[in-house]
C-alpha cells in the first residue's frame, strides 16, 4: 500500500476558522450537555435526508419525505420514493459505520442505492465524467485504480494521527468526490461519509450534518469542488466546508442540540426497521439474527447491525449466558 498524502495546503485562516469551532464546540457541549429532544432529533433526520436527496435533483418536498418515512402513501416517482425510502435506512445504521472500513462503505452504498443501480454496493467498472451542463469540469480516474486509491484514501484517514479531524474530513470528502468511486450516489455517500467523521469528533454533527449545509449553498459548494481540482489542492474545499461548518454552528448557539444519549421514545427515534426488529423480539425473546432476516427479508449483517443500532440506543440488552441467554426490551 501506498503512503498516499492527499494535495493539501493549511492556510492561515483555516487555522483560526478550526480555533473558532473548537471554541463553539467547548460551548455546545457545556451548555447542552444534558439535552434530549427525540421529536427534534427525528425532525433533523428527516430534514437531512430531503436536503442530500435534494442537491441530487430529488423533487420531493420536506413534507412528502417525511409522509413516505411515517409509512404513509405519497404520489411521486418511483424513482424518488425509493431514494427516500433507502436513505432513511442507511442513516439509521450511520452510527453502526465504522469511519475507517471500505466494507462499510460499500455496505451502506448497496442499501442507499438499492434498486436503483445496477452496480449497487461495488466500485464502479466504467468510465464516469462530471458534467456542468454539457461541459465536462472532471474525468474521474479509471475503473481499474478506484480500489487502490480508495485503499490509500482509508489508510490515510485512518494512519494520520497529527491532523485535525475537521481537516481530515473535508480533505477526505473532497478526495472522495475526485475518485468517484460509484456509477452512481457519489455526492450522497460523500457528505455521508463526511458527516460520520465529524460524529465521531462530536455528537453535535448528528443534528447539524454536512448535507444540510451543502443544500443551502449548493453552487458554492461545487464552485469550491471545481476550483480545487483545477488547484490539484484541496485547500480552497477545506477553507469552505469549515467556514460552511462555522458559520451553521455560530446561528444554532443556544439552540436544544440533541445528545447522543439514547431515548426510549420508540415511535420517533426508531428506524422502520429496527420497530419490525423490536416487534418480532417481543414475540420471541430467544429469536436469532438470521431468524430475523429471514422474517425480514434482509440479510444477516443488516439484521446484526440493526440490532446492534437497537442496543446503542440502550432499548434492548442481552440478559443471561450460552444457552439460556434471551433479548431483553428494554422500551416497552
Amino acid at each position: 500500500m501506498e503512503n498516499y498524502i492527499p494535495p493539501y495546503t493549511i492556510s492561515n485562516q483555516i487555522i483560526n476558522i478550526i480555533a473558532n469551532i473548537s471554541s463553539l464546540l467547548t460551548e455546545i457541549s457545556f451548555t447542552n450537555k444534558e439535552a434530549s429532544n427525540p421529536k427534534l432529533r427525528r425532525e433533523n433526520r428527516v430534514k437531512t435526508i430531503q436536503a442530500s436527496l435534494a442537491i441530487e435533483n430529488n423533487t420531493l418536498s420536506l413534507d412528502q419525505v417525511t409522509d413516505i418515512i411515517n409509512g404513509k402513501r405519497v404520489l411521486g416517482e418511483p424513482k424518488e420514493i425509493c431514494e427516500v425510502k433507502n436513505a432513511f435506512e442507511a442513516y439509521e445504521l450511520l452510527l453502526t459505520l465504522n469511519q475507517y472500513s471500505i466494507k462499510d462503505l460499500l455496505y451502506i452504498h448497496g442499501i442507499l442505492m438499492k434498486e436503483l443501480t445496477n452496480e449497487a454496493g461495488t466500485f464502479r467498472s466504467g468510465n464516469v465524467g462530471i458534467f456542468a451542463g454539457e461541459t465536462l469540469v472532471h474525468m474521474a480516474p479509471p475503473p481499474n485504480q478506484v480500489p487502490n486509491l480508495m485503499n490509500n484514501l482509508f489508510h490515510w484517514l485512518k494512519s494520520t494521527k497529527d491532523i485535525h479531524p475537521l481537516i481530515k474530513s473535508c480533505v477526505f470528502h473532497y478526495e472522495f468526490e475526485f475518485i468517484h468511486p460509484f456509477s452512481d450516489g457519489n455526492g450522497r455517500i460523500g457528505r455521508l461519509w463526511q458527516s460520520l467523521i465529524l460524529g465521531k469528533l462530536h455528537p453535535v454533527f448528528e443534528h447539524l450534518p454536512v448535507e444540510n449545509m451543502v443544500f443551502a449553498n449548493q453552487q458554492a459548494y461545487y464552485n469550491a469542488i471545481n476550483r480545487s481540482t483545477d488547484a490539484v489542492n484541496s485547500g480552497i474545499f477545506i477553507d469552505f466546508m469549515l467556514q460552511e461548518i462555522y458559520e451553521t454552528l455560530k446561528k444554532r448557539q443556544g439552540d436544544p442540540i440533541v445528545t447522543m444519549k439514547a431515548t426510549k421514545d420508540v415511535g420517533i427515534n426508531v428506524g422502520i426497521n429496527e420497530q419490525k426488529v423490536l416487534e418480532l423480539l417481543r414475540k420471541n425473546n430467544q429469536i436469532t439474527a438470521k431468524e430475523i432476516a429471514g422474517l425480514l427479508g434482509i440479510s444477516l449483517r443488516h439484521s446484526e447491525r440493526l440490532i446492534t443500532s437497537l442496543k446503542q440506543k440502550g432499548m434492548i440488552q442481552r440478559v443471561g449466558s450460552n444457552k439460556n441467554e434471551y433479548w431483553e426490551i428494554i422500551v416497552k
